[in-house]
């Protein structure tokens, strides 16, 4: 069969339309999964607490009071994007593995 040039080489439409609506659900799942999802990372032994969604969006930071006696400005600054990092990575964890597999396309 060919359409516009191109032979489709017995290509079943019907297969490839079903397996892309699967795609698509599974893409809507995950994404609502991780919406739904929170992750907290932290640095210092736990002195810092950033909680981000499953979108990466930074909800919630905590530094323990502890943090603020012997810490300069600059150590704590370290510590709450060590924080943010760590839950963000956790984050991106989750969405690599709700990702649907298309076969074929390396993904």
């Amino acid at each position: 069969m060919t359409t516009g040039g191109f032979d489709l080489g017995g290509l079943d439409m019907g297969a490839l339309l079903a397996q892309a609506q699967s795609v698509q659900s599974q893409l809507e799942a995950a994404q609502n999964q991780l919406a739904e999802s929170s992750f907290e990372g932290t640095a210092g032994g736990g002195l810092v607490r950033a909680t981000v969604t499953g979108t990466g969006e930074l909800d919630a930071l905590t530094i323990a009071p502890e943090a603020l006696e012997d810490a300069d400005a600059e150590t704590l600054a370290d510590l709450v994007v060590a924080a943010v990092k760590d839950a963000t990575e956790q984050a991106h964890s989750m969405q690599q593995s709700l990702m649907p597999q298309m076969p074929g396309l390396g993904l």
